[in-house]
């Protein structure tokens, strides 16, 4: 295209030559005759012959103007008119705008790809860092079931680790034995119904209590007493105190991963009503999934004034006064799996503890992939709440007040509470695990 587009402006321009030779020899024949011609005397030039000199000219330059104005290839750009001469435009489209031009182009390419190839590695370490964490907590359980996970305990077994679908610790103190009774008459299984539940269904029970500022003293020999006829305690190497039930906590799950290969691990308060039937159905939901923490998931105030119920002397750490917790399962019951309670047990030297024990366990999960179960069933309250709830055909898996932090006196009212919001004794036999 560009060489027929040079041909045809190079006729056009001898065309042009041989139109402006026609036309001097015209004037030069009508100025000076052949004959005259020696006589260099001038004469009057006739307006009919300056019409048609100009009159050509106009011809020819129109003719070569439209040749470079209109060649689609050469003086248009992307077929859009510039409004300028094609010596104009070259100025702007020379070599050197073209190279600015392309190297822009080619940084702008270049960063695209440099950032996208970052993205991708970051990905990919991100992925890779989540399945050595997966891989490391894994290995760390399979040892731990190997080894018998040795750690601190006051009876430590040398049987071989029982295995269990869930292991439910319910957290009691020396001086709740009335609220204890009243679990084990309305939702605890107690003597070889308890063993069966264990053996048949893998569902261990067990109060979970520490000892004494005084060892040996009355209070562990009441306990001793207690646990000789019900056989349903776990004595953790712990000095009890309210104070001390972060400690409590990171030893009991420490404890339980040694002596019950469980699938989950289960803490609940001894002042809760519990349907263990939904329980378990609930917790077997999950089991396909790994590093699993379920229960009513909470953010709290954090209080930083002494004196209060619930103060936490690390208020400094959550931020500004006013700010909440982070997310966490309530304290009156939870459930974790099985790698996670390793992960405790491994670490639990490690493990900071606050002054609110469900705080403390929900900060031990920060940072490791676990899925938060938010379970409102494990919330109920009491009634009319668990009881409407129950007529509905919708089960509750937890019941108890808030004000109270579990139920208001509940020795009291555990029985009208298991008899309005109680899924029935025979339930949990009918849970296929």
């Amino acid at each position: 295209m560009k060489s027929s587009t040079n041909a045809l402006i190079s006729r056009v321009l001898q065309s042009g030559k041989k139109l402006t030779f026609a036309l001097l020899h015209l004037v030069s024949s009508t100025l000076w005759p052949k004959d005259e011609s020696k006589k260099m005397r001038a004469k009057a030039i006739p307006g009919k012959v300056i019409f048609v000199l100009c009159l050509a000219c106009f011809l020819a330059g129109s003719l070569l103007d439209s040749q470079r104005w209109t060649n689609p290839n050469s003086e248009y750009k992307d077929n859009e008119f510039t409004g300028f001469p094609i010596h104009v435009q070259k100025l702007n489209t020379g070599p050197e705008h073209e190279f600015e031009h392309k190297r822009i182009l080619v940084e702008k390419s270049e960063s695209g790809n440099i950032m996208e190839e970052v993205t991708k590695t970051h990905e990919a370490l991100q992925s890779l860092d989540k399945t050595i964490s997966t891989l490391e907590m894994e290995l760390a359980v399979a040892r731990m079931s190997q080894t018998g996970g040795k750690v601190s305990l006051e009876r430590a077994s040398n049987k071989t680790i029982q295995k269990a679908f869930v292991v439910i610790g319910i957290n009691t103190a020396f001086s709740s034995k009335k609220r204890r009774d009243s679990l084990r008459q309305t939702w605890m299984p107690t003597g070889a119904k308890l063993r069966k539940m264990e053996k048949e269904k893998g569902i261990v029970m067990r109060f979970v209590i520490g000892h004494s500022v005084t060892p040996g003293g009355v209070l562990d020999r009441a306990i001793d007493t207690e646990d000789a006829k019900y056989k349903d305690f776990l004595r953790l190497n712990h000095v009890e105190g309210y104070h001390e039930l972060s400690t409590k906590t990171r030893l009991y799950f420490s404890t339980v991963v040694s002596m019950w290969d469980a699938e989950y691990y289960v803490k609940v308060d001894d002042d809760i009503h519990v349907n263990l039937g939904m329980l378990v159905s609930t917790l077997a939901k999950y089991r396909s999934k790994p590093r699993i923490y379920i229960g009513c998931m909470k953010s709290g105030p954090v209080l930083s004034q002494k004196g209060e119920k619930y103060h936490e002397p690390e208020h400094w750490k959550f931020g500004e006064e006013g700010n909440k917790y982070f997310r966490h399962a309530t304290g009156q019951i939870y459930a974790i799996s099985k790698d996670l309670a390793a992960y405790i047990s491994i670490n639990s030297a490690i493990l900071h503890r606050y002054a609110n024990e469900d705080v403390s366990l929900g900060s031990w999960f920060i940072g490791l992939e676990v899925e938060h179960i938010d379970n409102r069933a494990m919330c109920c309250g009491t009634p009319p709440d668990c009881e409407l709830k129950s007529q509905a055909g919708n089960l509750c898996v937890a019941s108890f007040d808030w004000k109270c932090s579990g139920i208001c006196k509940s020795v009291e009212k555990m029985k009208d509470i298991h008899n309005s919001c109680g899924e029935g004794d025979g339930a949990v036999w009918n849970v296929s695990l």
